[in-house]
């Protein structure tokens, strides 16, 4: 969601009746000298005054760059591209990327979205009633406009990109706005339950999916959650000359926005009423109405929106029968930096791996070029050599499905080792606590926060005894390449009595270590999975964040179940927690394995 977290900023039947920009142009340049003419405009739209049950509505100013490509004309129409900011962010954070599309024949319309640089309103979550319907009137504008390609009377031929928060709003268009031609959304969420309230159980062989465990809050994300809500109130008072009613009542926020702050960062509670909000921005819940071909781009390095996010949203749409494919890069909300080679919104956009599919993705459903879109499914691996720029020759693997790979199992057993086979297993049980408080005795994952208020990222994950267990393989015979979602079984008692509130209940975050010959611990991708769990929970099944690592020649395993995390919102009560296994009921780490 937040803009400057990433170097990419996010670039990123429903109203007929076309919205006229309430004010002329306020800068052009020329296209015969730049190969398209630029115009600030202001748009006013039609919202509910509030979302989901709103009763009547409310007009917002959105202001927003419109780039015209030379040429273009009535006889010459042109497709578009709409575009918007990540949170925090505004239209001129896709200047880059428009400058590139108006150039290739592209016209474009890159806005600050409600709330955001410039723009009115408060901030939604990209919920479909609010900000979709925003995006659906600008999709009108653009269905007017005499020199935009039409599939029919107001009508535009229209693609939209963006990532994080501007990559939500694509999905919550297409759902109010069948007009709408394709989307490409990038490190973006599938359900905000599970990005901010991660609970990682699941019922055993479930899918590689979040669904079935957001209905049980787990652990909050404490230092993404305070500093987003942070950064949103920031930009409420910075921006209250765009609209003065957003300083009014919860600072530049829906109210409905401001029950799951006030909740979730004083005491890890929450209503139903803030579930529901948050479910209602969230494409899970409504992605029967996503029937657009979509490129989905999710990134290694982010713990914020991991990759189980897009492998829900790409296994949901291609179970309905919606055209989709998925590219997993390294970078992301935690990882800022794309690979060499690997991304650029600039004039080198051609010439990266994602810049080429992305331009041949809108070639194709736009211009209806014969270009090959690329495999359905891609994947950054780091430990591959980087062999020089170029789209064809950064370190990706490709498959024509996912998920990839082949299970492979490993056992705990007694003294804290994990086998390869069940046979060897030797039967055992270790415990651990947390302190009440809660004061965290882990620090593993990294978050918007990290080298401000907690350590920088270059500081090593660490895990105090006693406030966890682990088991760990022997030194690896030959390279383990792991790409997917990784499964951990476990069974589980607690002595303490435990009611139902999410603060008092057991947690226990789930992680997996490469460790070297030296001792020294990489937490793949800086990733935890956390869950909650009830009294005497017995069988517990957890999905992890999916990562993509080699595990080398040398090298060993380490499964650890923690009882903290600096990241998140911890219990206020002390919870032991006694983990036990036998052949017959194993404690096991399944890892997908993949022979490139």
């Amino acid at each position: 969601m937040r803009r400057n977290l990433v170097v990419v900023p996010a670039v990123l039947v429903a109203l007929s009746a076309a919205i006229a920009p309430a004010a002329a142009a306020r800068s052009a340049h020329d296209a015969a000298s730049t190969g398209y003419t630029k115009t600030t405009l202001d748009f006013h739209v039609t919202v509910p005054n509030e979302i989901p049950d709103g009763i009547g509505t409310q007009t917002c100013l959105i202001v927003g760059d419109l780039y015209k490509p030379a040429g273009a004309s009535a006889d010459n129409p042109v497709p578009v591209v709409l575009t918007t900011n990540g949170f925090g962010g505004s239209k001129n954070d896709q200047a880059s990327m428009a400058v590139v599309l108006a150039k290739l024949g592209y016209g474009v319309l890159s806005y600050s979205g409600l709330g955001f640089g410039g723009s009115g309103c408060k901030i939604s979550l990209d919920d479909p009633s609010y900000d979709g319907r925003a995006g659906s009137q600008l999709i009108s504008y653009l269905g007017n406009l005499s020199w935009t390609k039409k599939d029919g009377p107001d009508d535009p031929r229209v693609g939209m990109i963006g990532g994080s928060y501007g990559g939500g709003i694509q999905f919550a268009v297409a759902k109010v706005d069948p007009r709408l031609d394709t989307i490409v959304p990038i490190i973006t969420w599938n359900d905000l339950r599970y990005s901010l309230l991660p609970n990682n159980l699941t019922e055993p062989g479930a899918a590689a999916d979040v669904a079935g465990d957001v209905d049980v809050p787990g652990a909050q994300k404490i230092e993404w959650s305070v500093l987003l809500f942070a950064d949103g109130l920031v930009d409420g008072l910075t921006g209250i000359r765009a609209d003065l009613t957003r300083d009014v009542g919860c600072v530049d926020y829906l109210f409905d926005v401001c029950p799951f702050a006030v909740e979730g960062i004083a005491d890890a509670a929450f209503t139903g009423g803030a579930l529901h909000f948050l479910a209602h921005a969230s494409v899970g819940t409504y992605v029967s109405h996503i029937r657009i071909p979509t490129l989905l781009m999710q990134g290694q390095g982010d713990s914020l929106f991991n990759l189980r996010e897009a492998a829900t949203t790409y296994r949901q749409l291609k179970a309905q029968g919606t055209p989709v494919k998925m590219i997993w890069q390294s970078w992301g909300h935690s990882v800022s930096s794309p690979a060499p080679g690997e991304w650029s919104q600039g004039d080198q956009m051609a010439n990266t791996y994602e810049g080429k599919r992305v331009l041949n993705w809108f070639a194709h459903y736009l211009k209806g070029e014969d270009v090959a879109t690329g495999p359905t499914f891609a994947y950054y691996r780091d430990y591959i050599p980087f062999h020089g720029d170029g789209p064809d020759t950064v370190q990706y693997a490709t498959a024509s499905h996912f998920p990839i790979g082949k299970m492979q199992t490993f056992y705990a057993s007694a003294g804290g080792s994990l086998v390869t086979k069940r046979s060897r297993v030797t039967a055992g049980s270790s415990s651990y606590a947390n302190l009440a408080g809660p004061t965290p005795l882990s620090y593993s994952e990294v978050s918007g926060l990290q080298g401000t208020a907690l350590p920088d990222a270059s500081t090593p994950p660490f895990d105090t005894p006693g406030s966890f267990v682990g088991w760990t393989t022997p030194a690896l015979a030959h390279n383990v390449d792991v790409a997917g979602i990784p499964a951990v079984t476990l069974h589980v008692q607690t002595p303490v009595s435990l009611d139902t509130v999410a603060a008092t209940e057991l947690q226990m975050f789930v992680k997996v270590y490469d460790v070297a010959p030296n001792g020294d611990l990489t937490l793949v991708h800086r990733l935890v999975a956390p869950v909650r769990v009830a009294d005497d929970a017995g069988a517990v099944h957890v999905l992890l964040p999916g990562i993509v690592h080699r595990f080398p020649k040398g090298h060993r395993i380490e499964l650890v179940v923690a009882a903290t995390d600096t990241a998140y919102h911890g219990s206020d009560l002390v919870q032991p927690a006694l983990i036990s296994w036998s052949k017959a009921a194993p404690v096991t780490v399944r890892l997908p394995v993949v022979r490139d």
